[in-house]
């Protein structure tokens, strides 16, 4: 009897010194679609695990996300997660499977992902597992803000998102942060679970000045634009009917001004092919006509060639670098704008205010019917398709896809009616108020901007499209002398509180839902 209790403690001894504990972290791992992440797992005591069986599952054991036995990892695998799970180290100071580090890295995350996930680890006397509670986000585009005067006075504002998971919250608040009741809204998810929302307020000048909509998750990631309604209120609501005599009398006199303008100039002017490049002459008697003075613009000109490290293959520059185009044996076989066809300027701006132009028509050829123009996140140099070119991936920009219109790198875009076509595009670049705006240089018009927050470096962007005779031709603008008899004009049309510049876009949106009324594009990255 003595001996066989003994040998039941014996046996218990030597369980217990081989036995070990699987540890995993208490809190949830929350990572972004598209990302890499590591998944924490070791046991306790530290010991070499290399000849145990280490096997990460979901729902199903027998269908693993990776398993470990015999010193390597088998072919048996969960299908959705081959070349991209592997074990890994869970922090610098790890030790590896030598020291019973079982992690696991888990490569281009998908919404799918989302949940918890089995640490299994097992020896020939001991075994033990652990849960893992994953959390995919992604954080979608910056809301994009419609404006729609109401006939009492009022607007009424339409928000929009979309690429958001999970769902977002959306909140309203006014310029003192008070928050605003909506007025109502909407969700959707396509077959990648991605949510797009929709949300709207009618709002009137009592209860704020500044409207701005937030959509955030759980996680404390958000997105932010914000609008001034200012611009779109009567300033007198209690009589509509008053209000609209002088906004049509207003009209009417800047019609016939304008007319008798451009009469003018035309006669002074002739028919003059336009010279391409950038004629500053003498800025007193040359102030614009329309909206926008062209000289003021030039103030912040900047020299821009074109980066040939890292231009496209397809793609010709002329040896100033100033000069690009399609190349001649190129076959655009695919359906849509081609947007692989990205060159960059070799100048880098992470502060200040800069301005270039482009020409894109030459003499006797009608105006480029495609093209793309804006700035780029330095180091975004591979572009695959429309997917990829979102703000939320550092790409603001104007595109001309011929029949299809204008259209803003927005996601969703916001399509555009330009009339005439540009032929001379200016860009102003304002890194620190974080703008980026259009104007049509022949026709000193605004086209629109764009306004979010900028971080790191950033660098022109170019893309001469395909099938047109004219070539994207970047031009060199002097820097205007300024007089101190010259007056100050505004480059944009409005103006707002510091810090808080709103964006117009004076061009219909393309949309039966919207207003074909001004847009303010405002937009905040947390």
């Amino acid at each position: 009897m003595l001996s066989i209790i003994i040998a039941v403690l014996v046996n218990f001894l030597i369980e217990t010194s081989v036995s070990f504990t699987v540890v995993v972290p208490r809190d949830q791992i929350v990572a972004h679609v598209g990302s890499t992440v590591t998944l924490p797992c070791w046991i306790s005591p530290p010991e070499n695990a290399e000849a145990l069986e280490i096997r990460w599952y979901r729902e199903v054991f027998a269908n693993p996300v990776l398993f470990y036995k015999d010193g390597k990892i088998q072919d048996e695998q969960d299908k959705s997660y081959r070349n991209r799970s592997s074990l890994t180290l869970r922090s610098d100071l790890s030790g590896g499977l030598k020291d019973g580090d079982v992690s696991l890295r888990l490569e281009k995350l998908t919404v799918q992902d989302d949940g918890s996930f089995h640490c299994y680890v097992s020896g020939e006397k001991a075994y033990g597992s652990g849960e893992v509670f994953l959390k995919v986000i992604a954080l979608g585009s910056a809301p994009v803000l419609f404006p729609q005067p109401l006939d009492d006075g009022r607007v009424n504002i339409s928000c929009r998102s979309s690429g958001w998971y999970p769902e977002p919250n959306i909140t309203w608040t006014s310029d003192d942060r008070t928050v605003l009741h909506p007025g109502g809204g909407s969700s959707s998810h396509g077959a990648d679970q991605m949510f797009s929302v929709h949300s709207w307020m009618v709002v009137s000048h009592s209860d704020a000045q500044l409207v701005s909509c937030s959509m955030s998750l759980k996680t404390g990631d958000f997105r932010e634009s914000r609008i001034e309604i200012q611009a779109f209120i009567s300033s007198d609501s209690s009589d509509p009917w008053k209000a609209l005599f002088f906004t049509l009398l207003i009209f009417a006199l800047l019609g016939l001004v304008g007319l008798i303008l451009y009469k003018y100039r035309h006669k002074l002017t002739g028919k003059k092919p336009a010279n391409q490049n950038c004629e500053l002459g003498d800025t007193k008697n040359r102030k614009a006509v329309g909206d926008v003075n062209i000289e003021d613009l030039r103030k912040h000109a900047v020299q821009i060639s074109i980066d040939r490290d890292h231009l496209h293959p397809d793609l010709r520059v002329s040896k100033d670098h100033k000069t690009v185009r399609d190349s001649s044996d190129y076959n655009h076989t695919g359906e849509g704008f081609p947007y692989q066809l990205c060159a960059f300027g070799d100048q880098r701006f992470t502060s200040g205010r800069h301005y270039w132009e482009v020409s894109l028509a030459q003499e006797n050829t009608d105006p480029k019917n495609y093209w793309l123009i804006g700035v780029v996140k330095h180091g975004n140099f591979t572009v695959k398709d429309r997917s990829a070119l979102t703000p939320s991936n550092g790409f603001w920009f104007l595109c001309s896809d011929g029949p299809n219109g204008f259209y803003t790198s927005s996601d969703p875009p916001v399509k555009l009616s330009l009339t005439p076509r540009p032929e001379r595009l200016g860009v102003l670049f304002d890194y620190d108020d974080g703008q980026l705006s259009f104007y049509n240089v022949k026709e000193k018009k605004h086209l629109l901007t764009m306004s979010t927050r900028f971080t790191g470096s950033v660098v022109p962007l170019f893309n001469p499209g395909v099938g047109d005779q004219s070539t994207l031709k970047i031009l060199d603008c002097p820097k205007p002398v300024e007089s101190p008899e010259e007056s100050s004009q505004p480059l944009l049309i409005n103006s707002s509180k510091s810090g808080e510049s709103p964006v117009e876009i004076p061009a219909s949106v393309e949309s039966p839902e919207e207003s074909s009324q001004p847009l303010l594009i405002n937009s905040s990255e947390a």
